[in-house]
């Protein structure tokens, strides 16, 4: 039992000490891989910050976990280190690990005071205190380690990214700290894939994925998951393969492939032009898109976006006044939206003098839409800029099939695809429109 707060034993020492469950010691149990990882993380004179991915089974929470109590012990008197969970469950689960092996090791025995959401070193003064993804931010923390656990899994709503904000930049106000994300692969359309991105050019950052199943795995489960489950399933989670799902619009390599605009283009003479229009007044946005064509390749030129909320629904006003500028800035540019949505725009723009084409929805003309865009960047014919939040929502939109050969653009609950709309009616409606009605026009 440590009773002395002026004991100070070595991080990795100590965490090769820990007891499993089945009564080995972690050091006698561990894989290469994880003592490389243990051994990068627990060295204060090594890089502070890494990104580590493994399969499922990898033994990813039990290791954070015994790298926590490491920490928490070496750490200099009252230190703060803070677990991030993908939600309170896998909190929970983390909270259990570091009471398991507490119990398990003799020297840890009464030393560690575990509660709901905290474990306390009580010699030092020191703490762990483990925060859900879904819980409110946390700006404003002082810390000496930070622990994310299953980035990969959190959700893409605002609340999780701002947790992972405020935490992961309190790390840069203390010279010492030190910040470990651990988590199987994911969907690269996720947030998570532009850290690891950045993580592997930052030299800050280290960077350690293990691929393939774990070693321990039973090769006949991992051939029942292999029949049972998506292939895109299988592989980032047993083979720690960041992989898009089989239903998503586009791949990331060619959404990427797409980025070749530096921002916004100015309207040219002779131009002919098109804003799509995807409305939407309280829980969606309401997006205009402006387009035009250049051979096979379509050219994002701008992309308007107005956010409403149940208690300040989107102003039509302010979005028939932009379409009006919009209008008159490119060419006559004539405008193209969902008539039962847009009726009253539509009208008002009319008496203007602007041309206004309505697109019915309807589960034949969504699947149009959804072809057209989905080929354009199939084939790599969409001009896009670097607009994270355009790519994001393109990365993430899904093609569901709603009869044979029919489909139609559809988004998880906490997603939006008004981008991708707005982009969808500008581009069907210049691929589709009559060259000898645009001469005439």
């Amino acid at each position: 039992m440590v009773s002395s707060p002026t004991l100070r034993v070595d991080g990795l020492d100590l965490m090769a000490g820990l007891v499993l469950e089945d009564d080995r010691r972690w050091g006698e149990a561990a894989e290469r891989f994880q003592w490389e990882d243990a051994q990068a993380v627990l060295d204060p004179n090594a890089v502070p910050y890494h990104f580590l991915t493994r399969a499922r089974g990898g033994s990813k929470t039990t290791d954070l976990a015994g790298a926590a109590i490491a920490m928490l012990l070496t750490l200099p008197d009252r230190s703060r280190l803070h677990w991030l969970a993908a939600d309170r469950e896998q909190g929970a689960l983390a909270v259990d690990a570091i009471a398991g092996f507490a119990s398990r090791t003799p020297m840890l025995r009464g030393a560690l005071e575990v509660s709901n959401w905290q474990v306390r070193f009580g010699p030092t003064g020191s703490s762990l205190d483990v925060m859900a993804a879904d819980a409110p931010g946390a700006w404003g923390l002082r810390t000496w380690g930070v622990f994310v656990d299953e980035i990969a899994q959190w959700a893409t709503t605002a609340g999780p990214r701002r947790l992972w904000e405020a935490v992961s930049t309190a790390v840069a106000k203390n010279p010492h700290a030190r910040m470990v994300v651990l988590t199987t692969a994911g969907d690269p359309a996720h947030w998570s894939h532009r850290i690891l991105e950045h993580a592997k050019t930052d030299p800050l950052w280290r960077v350690h994925e293990v691929p393939g199943p774990a070693p321990w795995m039973d090769e006949e489960r991992l051939d029942e998951q292999r029949r049972r489950l998506l292939e895109s399933s299988y592989r980032r989670l047993f083979l720690n393969e960041w992989t898009a799902s089989e239903d998503r619009l586009t791949t990331v390599d060619d959404l990427h492939a797409c980025v070749t605009l530096d921002g916004p283009i100015p309207p040219r003479p002779g131009q002919k032009y098109v804003v799509g229009v995807d409305l939407g007044l309280k829980s969606d946005r309401t997006v205009a898109a402006v387009c035009h064509q250049e051979g096979e390749q379509i050219i994002l030129d701008r992309m308007k976006t107005w956010a409403g909320t149940g208690q300040q629904p989107v102003r039509l006003e302010e979005v028939e006044l932009w379409l009006l500028q919009a209008h008159r800035s490119y060419n006559r540019a004539f405008v193209v939206m969902d008539p039962w949505q847009g009726v009253g725009i539509a009208q008002s723009l009319r008496r203007q003098h602007v041309r206004v084409r309505e697109f019915t929805f309807s589960s034949q003309s969504v699947g149009r839409l959804a072809s057209a865009l989905h080929l354009l960047l199939r084939d790599r014919n969409l001009a896009l800029p670097d607009d994270p939040a355009l790519l994001e929502e393109l990365a993430n939109v899904q093609l569901r099939e709603t009869s044979p050969g029919v489909y139609r653009m559809d988004h998880d609950p906490d997603k939006h695809d008004d981008r991708a709309i707005a982009l969808a009616l500008a581009s069907h409606e210049l691929l589709s429109y009559p060259r000898r009605v645009w001469r005439a026009y």
